[in-house]
């Protein structure tokens, strides 16, 4: 075979290769200008290369990161290095739209480039090549394990009758606050809240009453709260809420507005109108509370000493109540 027709015959086999490999491949000069603009990037740009040839691709494609790709680019020329962007650390480059399955959920196509020096016969970096590789695949299939993987950490930190944290979580939560506070001695309030009653309402109305007054008590709790504060249903019918940065008036403040919404509330099942009503204790960690575990301890006593005051009622903890003795508590439930 000629040499010179074996050259010919495999740079039209290269050429083709170029057009319809599933890669886009973009060349430009030093000036940005392009000089190869492959069959997938054609596809995809809606732009043929007869149309781009020699222009400018920041004047082209006004939606390209510029100033940040450019300085990515003139790395690649000055390092003679290849440079990487991934699509977690920016989803694209070029704006194509995605033309997957309509299942699918993603509006554009995902991107990895690869941006590679190319070099002349005297070894100078002369030009910059770009491959674009379309990984949406990978970026959906990466997303919805993520979606799912937090999906079940919140289930695992969430009550599923409440909707607020589980005792376990919420737990995790106060210790943090706990040692913020000691950090940096913001004020810091815990308050303990029990359902009046309960058992009375399980007896004679049943469980399933029980639950929809354990929703109806934590919706009230949710619209009451501001971002900052977390509540968890600590057990049964009691609920607990840390007050990050809140002094004991303010924790007391919110205490009357929860209990009083509570018993405005009108609560009905099966055409019986049940009376509710809350009883709360509040402690705000000071220099004698060395624990969360002690702070929690007080915020229980205050709790039962509104219960031991007559329920319906929020109570600040006070050392006194550690000299109360309930000689009979279940009265209290």
């Amino acid at each position: 075979m000629n040499p010179t027709s074996s050259i010919n015959e495999q740079w039209h086999w290269l050429t083709d290769m170029v057009q319809t490999i599933e890669v886009g491949l973009v060349v430009l000069d030093k000036d940005f200008n392009i000089q190869l603009w492959n069959g997938f990037m054609e596809s995809h740009s809606g732009i043929l290369f007869d149309t781009l040839y020699n222009k400018n691709i920041f004047e082209q494609f006004k939606d390209l990161p510029k100033d940040w790709l450019q300085q990515k680019m003139q790395s690649v020329f000055l390092l003679k290095n290849r440079s990487f962007i991934c699509w977690e650390q920016r989803p694209f480059v070029f704006q194509f739209k995605n033309y997957r399955p309509i299942t699918c959920r993603a509006n554009f196509m995902y991107q990895n480039v690869t941006l590679l020096p190319l070099t002349s016969k005297e070894g100078h970096i002369t030009h910059i090549s770009m491959l674009v590789y379309d990984v949406t695949d990978v970026a959906l299939n990466r997303q919805q394990l993520k979606t799912a993987n937090d999906n079940l950490a919140r289930l695992s930190q969430i009550d599923d009758l409440s909707q607020l944290y589980n005792r376990r979580h919420w737990q995790i939560c106060m210790q943090k606050e706990f040692d913020r506070h000691l950090r940096y001695g913001y004020s810091t309030s815990l308050l303990m809240l029990d359902i009046d009653y309960f058992k009375n309402i399980n007896d004679n109305y049943g469980h399933y009453a029980g639950d929809k007054v354990i929703q109806t008590i934590s919706h009230i709790i949710r619209q009451s709260l501001r971002q900052t504060d977390f509540a968890g249903r600590y057990g049964g019918e009691e609920f607990a809420i840390v007050l990050p940065e809140t002094t004991i008036q303010q924790a007391l403040n919110l205490a009357e507005r929860l209990r009083q919404t509570i018993e405005a509330t009108p609560f009905v099942f099966s055409d019986t109108m049940i009376k509710i009503t809350a009883s709360l204790g509040l402690c705000e960690i000071d220099n004698h509370i060395q624990t969360n575990e002690q702070w929690l301890e007080n915020a229980d006593m205050a709790l039962y000493e509104a219960k031991r005051q007559g329920r319906n009622c929020s109570v600040i903890f006070s050392t006194q109540y550690k000299n109360l003795q309930f000689k009979n508590e279940s009265t209290l439930n």
